[in-house]
């Protein structure tokens, strides 16, 4: 009964070193990630977001659009998931844990959700299209980290 008990506890504890460094880390695709880690994928959407809004407004400019009220929603909507990426940077500077920042990656998606939409429904040049791909892939990345639903 002794042996028994020894070998539950030592089965507990084993399964409870293994979990605890995963209380700070997050899985995607089978990769484990790290705050660092998350770091880099934030900023990558942070720059290629940035480059995709101003190849957005530059596109528009040249467009029918151009001065339009329309124009001015859809620049609109692009500068939300800017402003959500803000957010988002702000807190997970401030937290010792990026799992902390759950709650900001949910807006960014609810903000790219809005976007992706928008891109589905308007043409834009090639340039356009491809850089929201890049930074879709990204977010889908950040989004798979958290355990969120990813874009389509």
């Amino acid at each position: 009964m002794k042996k028994m008990t020894a070998m539950i506890f030592g089965l507990f504890v084993l399964a409870l070193m293994l979990t605890t460094p995963s209380l700070a880390q997050g899985r995607y695709r089978g990769r484990v990630y790290s705050k660092a880690d998350v770091d880099r994928i934030i900023k990558r959407v942070e720059d290629r977001s940035d480059a995709f809004q101003k190849m957005v407004d530059r596109n528009l400019d040249r467009s029918r659009l151009n001065g339009s009220k329309r124009e001015d929603n859809i620049n609109d909507q692009v500068k939300d998931l800017e402003k959500a990426l803000d957010d988002l940077r702000r807190e997970f500077d401030r937290k010792d844990s990026f799992r902390e920042t759950r709650r900001e990656v949910e807006r960014v998606m609810s903000e790219a959700d809005e976007v992706n939409a928008l891109m589905k429904r308007l043409r834009f040049d090639a340039s356009v299209e491809r850089e929201w791909q890049l930074v879709k892939a990204d977010l889908n990345k950040l989004a798979g980290v958290y355990e969120l639903r990813l874009l389509r």
